[in-house]
């Protein structure tokens, strides 16, 4: 991973540190001679409306909504900051407490509720490969087009523990940009404006493909145990939970219903370690007068794998998302699946002057609460 960029104007002169990591290889596509490879990222990062990509996505603006689905989703859930990571076993259904067992169990394995406990903040620099096929199923088309060429790109995350988040992804030339202040959970990106999320605060789901243990045990430490499942041969537990429908109605818009949204994780009985993790959501467009319903189901899979101890916390260093969106209704159904494959280059804790300004939402974000106080004034 490149993280400065040479400094052309003066050959004495400091480097520049790049904002976002980014792999050799996009670099190498950029040019011939390292002159060329900067000046082309750096018209890429400002014309992204220029650039094609290899995700069959018809127009950019598609294309940038494939890449915060499978880059930058939320999870339905607000995930507290519990000390304990544990709940008593008595005076619990049988199926509720072993739920909780399988929670301690992954503790266990992913370091411990001492050094779980001692988490407050993390930094992560990752890699990421995404291949993207456009799926067509109706009465006369039925055909699955290629995957495409790979889209390469990068990512840096940081987090203060629990709701504090920033998440910077290129790929390819384009950038998605997300973060949640605690109060407000945001995202924008380099064709988009700036766009924040209805409801209470929630968590990046990348935090739960491995990278944060302690959110995950606090995420399904009340979750239920549905059954067991073999994950590349190896048997796990099956942990499931159902967002309930006050959840729903503050994510909801005026034109916008979620119908339903689930989360399953899947321990591995022998290691005690998450394997995998399942994410599936149900939206309704809401009819506009003599029209049908349009229903969006998105269902995102991550297989997470390589796990390491890094400062006594055992994290997993790559793994495997396949995300597949389906839209039915009216007069046409249309699937598109994206594969990202991605990796951890670098990842610490506990990261000294983590400060609030670290995670304040753009200057948009003043611009759109002034306009929506505006609109309630007029209304």
């Amino acid at each position: 991973m490149r993280k400065s960029c040479p400094n052309f104007d003066k050959t004495d002169g400091l480097d520049t540190i790049l904002e976002v990591p980014i792999p050799e290889e996009m670099l190498v596509n950029m040019g011939t001679n390292g002159f060329n490879r900067w000046q082309n990222l750096k018209t890429l990062m400002n014309n992204a409306q220029d650039k094609s990509s290899g995700l069959s996505a018809p127009t950019n603006n598609e294309f940038t909504a494939l890449l915060k689905l499978v880059g930058a989703p939320l999870i339905p859930f607000q995930v507290q900051s519990d000390n304990t990571l544990t709940r008593p076993l008595r005076d619990c259904s049988i199926r509720d407490s072993i739920g909780k067992y399988i929670i301690q169990q992954y503790v266990a394995a992913t370091g411990g509720q001492s050094a779980l406990n001692s988490l407050k903040s993390m930094y992560a620099i990752g890699e990421v490969r995404i291949h993207g096929s456009d799926m067509r199923h109706g009465a006369d088309d039925n055909s699955v087009n290629s995957r495409g060429k790979a889209e390469v790109g990068g990512f840096v995350l940081w987090q203060k523990n629990p709701d504090l988040w920033c998440l910077e992804l290129v790929v390819s030339g384009f950038k998605i940009t997300a973060g949640s202040n605690g109060k407000v959970s945001w995202n924008q990106s380099s064709s988009q404006p700036f766009h924040s999320n209805k409801g209470p605060p929630r968590p990046l789901r990348r935090f739960f493909q491995g990278l944060d243990p302690r959110c995950t045990a606090n995420l399904f430490l009340d979750a239920e145990c549905v059954g067991e499942s073999k994950i590349n041969e190896d048997l796990c537990f099956m942990l499931k939970l159902q967002a309930e429908q006050h959840f729903l109605q503050a994510q909801s818009t005026s034109n916008t219903e979620i119908v339903m949204h689930t989360l399953l994780g899947y321990f591995s009985q022998r290691t005690g370690l998450l394997i995998k993790f399942e994410d599936t959501k149900l939206v309704r467009m809401k009819a506009v007068k003599g029209k049908d319903s349009v229903f969006w189901e998105t269902n995102i899979e991550s297989t997470v794998e390589d796990y390491r101890y890094v400062g006594g916390i055992n994290i997993a260093h790559g793994g495997r998302t396949i995300s597949t969106l389906y839209r039915y209704g009216a007069a046409h159904n249309h699937k598109q699946m994206i594969e990202e494959t991605w990796c951890i280059e670098e990842i610490d804790f506990n990261i000294f002057g983590l400060s609030m300004d670290c995670f304040l939402p753009p200057s948009d974000h003043e611009k759109e609460h002034d306009s929506a106080e505006h609109a309630v004034g007029v209304s």
